[in-house]
């Protein structure tokens, strides 16, 4: 009987134990502390998918930015490079224009050269008139030599002005002398001194001309005193009528 006492007392002394005031406080400890924690651990995560959409956005911000900038240097290099090619396209029609020019330039200048020795010719043409046949053997050979030169220079765009009958020009022509002329009327070319050229239409040398004043004194007094007799004569013969 004793000894069942003592075991009830014991086994109440362990209840006494297991559900102490200590016990209680610390299992209540123990949740709250789990639901902290817990509690902690979603603020944590929504702080973290907070930070995270922040940082999304200012990368996106940031990405955006960048990529405009990107287009401003892409545009301002665009703008650029066409300026630039603008620029060698021009230099280069440029140089060739001038390459052209000093080209003409040279073969003018050589042609010219060679002008003088055509007026030789063709002045030896018209002087001499050989008789033996010799002398027209020699005459002959030299105007085959004048025919080549004449051919060359027509090969290279080189042709002779016709300037007798044509209004002076002081664009093609250069006036050495005037004089009246019965036959031309005032500012027309009566003769031609030297004879002009053109190389592909542009003046290679100016024709020195001879350009008319027109009728003289000496010939207008001739007119009118034609006039005259004609009216004497007019006269005359209606009076023998009468």
């Amino acid at each position: 009987m004793i000894e069942n006492q003592s075991e009830n007392n014991k086994t109440s002394d362990n209840q006494l134990e297991v559900n102490s005031p200590e016990d209680i406080e610390s299992s209540n400890n123990e949740e709250f502390i789990e639901e902290e924690s817990s509690l902690g651990s979603n603020e944590n995560q929504e702080f973290i998918v907070s930070d995270t959409k922040n940082d999304s956005k200012t990368n996106t911000s940031s990405t955006d930015e960048r990529l405009e900038q990107l287009e401003k240097e892409h545009e301002t290099l665009k703008n650029q490079y066409v300026r630039i090619a603008a620029d060698f396209d021009n230099f280069r029609k440029r140089q060739s224009r001038d390459q052209d020019d000093l080209k003409i330039q040279l073969i003018s200048k050589s042609l010219s050269s060679i002008l003088p020795i055509v007026d030789n010719f063709e002045r030896a043409r018209k002087q001499l008139k050989p008789e033996s046949e010799e002398a027209q053997s020699l005459h002959r050979s030299y105007q085959g030599l004048y025919k080549q030169l004449v051919d060359i220079l027509k090969q290279q765009g080189v042709s002779p002005m016709r300037v007798v009958g044509q209004q002076f020009d002081p664009n093609l022509h250069e006036a050495v002398l005037r004089e009246p002329s019965k036959d031309q009327k005032e500012d027309y070319v009566i003769e031609e001194l030297q004879r002009g050229y053109h190389l592909d239409g542009k003046v290679l040398r100016h024709a020195l001309v001879k350009v008319s004043m027109g009728p003289g004194p000496d010939s207008q007094e001739e007119v009118e005193k034609d006039k005259v007799e004609e009216d004497l004569n007019s006269d005359s013969e209606i009076s023998d009528e009468k």
